[in-house]
């Protein structure tokens, strides 16, 4: 019954705010913050990624609408983000990346000056149709180490779910537990010398909570699988649960880039732990999912 009325509470919600669509979408302090920001494009107007600023004008109304309107975000910790490259490392949950989509809103909109967010994703994104050139335009990348190094060499800050399809793919008892991460973040920040800032999310294990996955379906559409939700078509529209993102103050770790696992995954594990503390202290403030 818990799960029926989550479902339905979200739903209501979710009409109420449909009234409140036009809000945001014309916005033109977000077009001036846009038109503000400067990047290093080619000489066709994109970077050596695809990202396509042009194309971001026209998201930029949209996403404002589901920062404040929608997932009516509540954001602390912005003092904490430092300037120049950084690597934001965040849980990850919902199905679909709303979360990463949230957190470089609030970077973005309530930030000064303004911070543009570079954001690696999945390795099955790229043979998605329809997904994978649209993401790209935006400024999301491939998460491989190279175009990671290439990134924040050229001083841009990237935002890394380290919990990776595993995140994603949480089951309901699983919610806001954080699950094993690999390492090749914490070997980057090392290498390249950056902070690292820690960002949990509370409220995206609700948007699209799971209990269950459709695989084989999942595998035919290039996916890793369909989760079985309340949110309308397989989370594709999410129920609006209340966003609250905080960023933690940067951690700095020192010592060689190429040192044995265990050495690494032991500074790896500290990051994990700074973030499963931030993630409880923000469950246990909500006073509701919705509001």
């Amino acid at each position: 019954m818990a799960f029926i009325d989550l479902g339905i509470q979200g739903l209501q919600a979710w009409q109420r705010a449909q009234g409140r669509v036009a809000d945001g979408l014309a916005d033109a302090t977000l077009q001036r913050r846009l038109e503000g920001m400067r990047f290093a494009l080619g000489p066709y107007g994109v970077d050596p990624f695809g990202f396509d600023p042009a194309y971001i004008r026209h998201l930029i109304g949209p996403l404002a609408w589901l920062y404040r309107r929608y997932f009516r975000v509540q954001l602390s910790g912005i003092e904490h983000v430092p300037d120049g490259a950084a690597l934001f490392v965040a849980n990850h949950s919902g199905q679909l990346p709303y979360d990463g989509a949230m957190i470089g809103m609030g970077l973005f909109l309530e930030r000064e000056p303004p911070l543009f967010l570079r954001s690696m994703v999945e390795r099955f994104v790229p043979s998605t149709p329809f997904l994978s050139p649209a993401l790209a335009r935006c400024g999301q990348v491939l998460g491989t180490p190279d175009n990671c190094r290439r990134l924040l060499e050229a001083q841009q800050s990237i935002l890394i779910f380290p919990e990776g399809v595993g995140g994603l793919n949480k089951s309901w008892d699983q919610r806001y537990r954080m699950q094993r991460t690999g390492t090749g973040f914490l070997r980057l920040a090392i290498e390249q010398r950056v902070p690292i800032v820690p960002v949990a999310v509370v409220g995206a294990e609700e948007q699209a909570p799971s209990f269950g996955s459709l695989r084989m379906a999942g595998r035919l559409l290039g996916l890793p699988g369909l989760p079985i939700t309340p949110a309308p078509l397989f989370g594709l529209v999410p129920l609006p649960s209340r966003y609250r993102i905080s960023f933690g103050p940067p951690m700095r770790f020192d010592g060689d880039a190429n040192d044995e696992d265990a050495v690494i995954r032991a500074k790896a594990d500290e990051v994990v732990a700074c973030l499963q503390k931030m993630l409880d202290r923000g469950v246990a403030a909500r006073r509701h999912v919705f509001w």
